[in-house]
């Protein structure tokens, strides 16, 4: 009796008029099964022999239809991902990030690719003659997977502070939290060093008064606590207090941001009144009906980075104090968005648009929120392997020299859905998911 294959369907991507890029996944007979991805639909027409091929021994990705709108595709991709040559970014893109031993580009239109990629092998194919080579060895491509996916916790934290939490020339929260991975790291001396200026009187930590900077001063607040006992701990304090008492509702421009900007240095200085006041306010303004943020008001979608500052803003309120009624907004929103977690692991860039990309620091805040709630029991412990799989998503964007894929740019408040798709994901080293993902990296280094 032939054995019952279950497919998967996924949407790996949008085109250029955000249709799907759809797949079918076939798992292979083991874990270690040669993967290979099939694709044919380069001039938007899709393939029939890709959709209905079969294969024994292999893990199978089919993508019948990987160019929808019939675009120029150019490999390796041009312009800014994924604004520009959006098909050519995600094919590959996610080509790269996946563990594909092999590619088979079916039909005309599908050279470009194959004579592009380099880590990973890729064979042509008429319609009529899609067959698999005899021998499938594991790509170039995979073997980095593998390594960046077998990394603990820990090595990946210090990877990660060769690179980041070194700059403090501006308080604000990208640098703080960087700086905080780095404390947790045992690297005391420098992040006291950096922060010195701003306690000894030689620079105003304030003197940019707005909420990225009230953020900044949560490094103050660690250090504070790590001090309590010495002289320095006043210092630290007085800092946190200065820096709460302009945190005051309203905050951050309307942005949900703003839970994540006043909330948790509004705790740190023991105004879980003002704290409670401001959540309150960003919820009425941005929280939808369905549970999910919108970014702020001109518009309904639920931005990645919009959802995941609430989340873990919420988290580290109560790690502060635990508020009965933060509790409850932080756990309905953990359930909202686990309902959203890719098969993956991934959080994306428009979380209830599955096509959109699998956006990296959204997905590292979201994780960093939810073990903090498994840790301190707020949540039940099942979340903990949404944790697992979401760093080991996380782990393949993570390569060497600090180098992350698909961070979204710096984003303030966007007109429609269209303008959160098109924003820029970085593919190397970003300040801002190099400080998440170090977050996370040391959270998770404390089981």
């Amino acid at each position: 009796m032939q054995a019952l294959v279950i497919a998967a369907h996924l949407i790996i991507g949008l085109s250029q008029s955000h249709k799907p890029i759809e797949a079918t996944q076939m798992a292979g007979p083991t874990p270690d099964a040669p993967h290979v991805a099939v694709i044919g639909g380069w001039n938007g027409v899709a393939s029939t022999a890709v959709a209905n091929f079969r294969a024994s021994g292999v893990s199978l990705t089919l993508i019948p239809l990987a160019n929808p709108d019939a675009s120029l595709l150019v490999f390796p991709p041009t312009g800014v991902a994924y604004r520009q040559n959006p098909e050519s970014h995600y094919l590959w893109r996610w080509l790269d990030l996946h563990g594909i031993d092999l590619v088979i580009c079916v039909g005309d239109g599908g050279a470009s690719l194959a004579t592009a990629l380099q880590r990973i092998p890729a064979i042509t194919s008429s319609e009529s003659d899609l067959k698999l080579p005899k021998s499938i060895p594991r790509s170039e491509a995979h073997k980095e997977i593998d390594r960046r996916t077998a990394r603990a916790p820990r090595e990946v934290a210090e990877e990660l502070a060769k690179f980041y939490g070194h700059d403090f020339s501006q308080p604000v929260y990208i640098n703080a939290l960087a700086l905080i991975g780095r404390l947790r790291l045992g690297q005391v001396d420098d992040v006291r060093r950096l922060a010195e200026p701003y306690v000894d009187g030689t620079r105003d930590s304030l003197a940019k008064a707005n909420a990225t900077f009230y953020a900044g001063h949560l490094l103050f607040a660690e250090l504070a606590a790590r001090t309590h006992a010495s002289s320095d701990a006043a210092r630290y304090t007085d800092r946190v207090q200065a820096a709460a008492e302009l945190a005051s509702t309203p905050s951050g421009d309307e942005m949900s941001d703003g839970v994540f900007m006043a909330c948790p240095i509004l705790a740190a200085a023991g105004h879980m009144d003002r704290a409670l006041r401001h959540l309150r306010y960003m919820e009425r303004l941005d929280l939808r009906p369905d549970g999910l943020y919108r970014h702020s008001p001109l518009n309904d979608a639920a931005w990645g980075r919009g959802n995941a500052f609430p989340a873990l803003g919420m988290a580290w309120t109560l790690e502060q104090n635990e508020d009965p009624e933060i509790l409850r907004s932080y756990q309905s929103l953990i359930a909202t968005l686990a309902k959203y977690q890719d098969r993956e692991g991934m959080w994306h860039q428009v979380i209830d648009q599955p096509g959109s990309y699998a956006e990296f620091s959204s997905t590292a805040m979201i994780a960093d929120a939810m073990i903090k709630g498994v840790r301190h029991k707020w949540l039940d412990a099942a979340y903990e392997s949404r944790v697992q799989r979401a760093w080991k998503a996380l782990l393949a964007r993570i390569g060497p020299e600090g180098q992350l894929i698909d961070v979204c740019e710096s984003t303030g408040k966007q007109k429609s859905a269209e303008d959160y798709l098109n924003r820029a994901a970085s593919n190397g080293k970003d300040a801002r998911g190099g400080a998440m993902a170090l977050l996370l990296a040391t959270d998770l280094g404390k089981q």
